[in-house]
């Protein structure tokens, strides 16, 4: 496994890559902002400062999203629940605040390959749901989704006609101590319902939490 850290301090960088390393994790290591997207050639996870001498680390966020599904954990020293929001919202895997363990950075980087690896991919004649590319069709139709909104249709596809509970899916699709409002997961069943022109896909379950109708 191989992390990219983007980091500009030396005192953080250096023993944060000494003890990944240690941890059995290889690591490569760029500064600048400008140069994350020409470095994510064989990486399996990115480690993203926001605080860049050169740009907004949440720019280098969006600017990876556009191209590339890698996982990425934001590495900051900002904690404000704005920063981690919209952290997560625009697409971040995880969100640790400095200082961390580098033991606990390194298994919650392993904790994210195990859960890459056995993604499921959900296929019917309706709905079809690829986690390796993600990407989703309804029919033969492609449907565009935000980051969000993917990962939550994705935990959602994981088991037909299960009921997530709310807290579930804040865990697993936000992060497992959430700091944001309920609204967000609203919004977003809102939002996924009118793009699968199917208001009746995903089910309120009153009380509990949603689940995914067969779509068969």
């Amino acid at each position: 496994m191989k992390a990219l850290v983007v980091e500009d301090d030396p005192s953080v960088f250096e023993p944060l890559i000494a003890g990944l390393e240690r941890n059995g994790i290889d690591t490569s290591h760029v500064a600048y902002a400008t140069q994350v997207l020409a470095a994510l050639r064989g990486v399996d996870v990115v480690l993203l400062d926001l605080g860049l001498p050169d740009g907004e680390g949440l720019d280098v966020l969006r600017e990876i999203r556009q191209t590339s599904d890698v996982p990425v954990i934001i590495a900051t020293a900002r904690g404000e629940e704005t920063d981690r929001i919209i952290g997560l919202e625009l697409g971040a895997d995880d969100y640790v605040v400095k200082p961390f363990s580098v033991r606990e950075l390194a298994a919650r980087i392993r904790a994210i390959a195990r859960r890459r690896r056995n993604e499921p991919q959900l296929q019917s004649s309706a709905l079809n749901v690829d986690r390796n590319r993600r990407r989703v069709t309804m029919g033969d139709q492609e449907v565009e989704l935000t980051a969000k909104e993917f990962d939550l249709l994705a935990v959602l596809a994981e088991e037909p006609g299960r009921v997530f509970t709310r807290q579930e899916l804040f865990t697993r699709v936000w992060d497992p101590v959430w700091v944001g409002t309920g609204k967000t997961l609203d919004v977003h069943i809102g939002s996924l319902r009118k793009k699968l022109d199917d208001p009746e896909l995903i089910q309120t379950v009153r009380g509990v939490g949603y689940r995914l109708n067969s779509p068969e």
